[in-house]
């Protein structure tokens, strides 16, 4: 069974959101829900965050909370895997909210075969990753982070996979994400699209 670590920054991510700063946290919040729902059917789960109200949706939903050390994604993941015991990770972003756990086996079918699962977002950054084991992760984040990853990998002497997954490629950077997703967004996201939709 994997362990899972999931990312999320609070009150400070989402600001490419052209919504005010509490629409813009009702939305980042449902859409951490829906991934925590799916994650928890699928192995231990670890949440990463700072946030008051992050942390207790995860205690609600049956997953664990850490610290958010500071310093950015990369750091805010190796805090989680060193949470974790032996074993595959994986690593998925809280901006996800059409994921389902199937996504997440899938994904996972690689490191259990000694491989990388990486998922790649439209603008060359890095939605999830699948490691066979937590040590092979490095914190390289931001613009074209996809290839960086691969690199590394490479130079690890790991294959990476490029894992075609429609439902963990879609990301949510701005409302027109959130429009274009549409129903395929879990239950959270789609009430709280509605609420700030609403005429």
């Amino acid at each position: 069974m994997s362990q899972i670590v999931v990312p999320f920054r609070g009150e400070h991510g989402k600001q490419r959101l052209d919504a005010p700063a509490e629409v813009k946290s009702q939305l980042a919040l449902a859409m951490l829900g829906d991934v925590l729902t799916a994650a928890v059917l699928v192995g231990r789960t670890v949440l990463v965050s700072s946030d008051e109200e992050a942390s207790a949706l995860a205690e609600e939903l049956g997953a664990e909370t850490v610290a958010d050390p500071g310093g950015g994604q990369g750091a805010a993941v190796a805090a989680g895997l060193a949470a974790l015991g032996e074993g595959t990770v994986l690593v998925v972003n809280a901006d996800l909210p059409c994921v389902v756990p199937h996504d997440l086996r899938t994904l996972a079918g690689a490191a259990e075969l000694g491989a990388v699962g990486l998922v790649e977002a439209e603008d060359g950054t890095t939605n999830a990753l699948a490691l066979p084991r937590a040590e092979l992760f490095a914190p390289l984040y931001g613009a074209a982070s996809a290839a960086r990853f691969r690199d590394h990998f490479a130079v690890e002497g790991v294959t990476a996979i490029s894992a075609a997954i429609p439902n963990l490629a879609d990301d949510v950077d701005t409302l027109d994400d959130l429009r274009r997703v549409g129903f395929r967004a879990g239950p959270r996201t789609q009430a709280a699209l509605g609420r700030v939709l609403r005429p």
